[in-house]
C-alpha cells in the first residue's frame, strides 16, 4: 500500500491537541449517518473517544495530507493510524496497513 497520510481537525472541540505526540495509534471510524458529512471519518484515540475528524475540506487539509473523501472508500468501517507531527493548524497521522493489505505485500 502506497502511504497515505490524513490530518486530524478539529481537536479544539474536544480535548485540543497539546497532548497528542508522534507515534500514538489512533483509530478511524467511519460515520455513514453523520448529518454533516456523509464522507465523515471520526478519530478516537484509547481512553478518550472521539479526539477530532479526519479533515474533508481544502482548508484544513494538511501537506500531502488527502481529505477524508478521498480515504473513505480504501478503508473498511474502521482503521488505523499513526501520528506523525502535532502543528498548530492540524495533527498529520499516517493510515496504517490492515492486515489483508500487509498480506498482499
Amino acid at each position: 500500500m502506497k502511504e497515505i497520510f490524513f490530518t486530524i481537525a478539529g481537536t479544539n472541540h474536544y480535548f485540543g491537541s497539546d497532548f497528542m505526540k508522534a507515534g500514538m495509534k489512533v483509530k478511524l471510524i467511519k460515520e455513514p449517518d453523520n448529518e454533516h458529512d456523509r464522507e465523515a471519518i471520526r478519530v478516537e484515540l484509547k481512553g478518550l473517544g472521539k479526539v477530532g475528524y479526519v479533515a474533508n475540506s481544502p482548508y484544513t487539509v494538511l501537506g500531502e495530507s488527502m481529505s477524508a473523501g478521498r480515504i473513505y472508500d480504501r478503508i473498511g468501517d474502521e482503521a488505523k493510524g499513526k501520528i506523525l507531527i502535532v502543528t498548530s493548524r492540524g495533527v498529520v497521522c499516517q493510515l496504517k496497513a490492515s492486515k489483508a493489505e500487509k498480506e498482499e505485500e
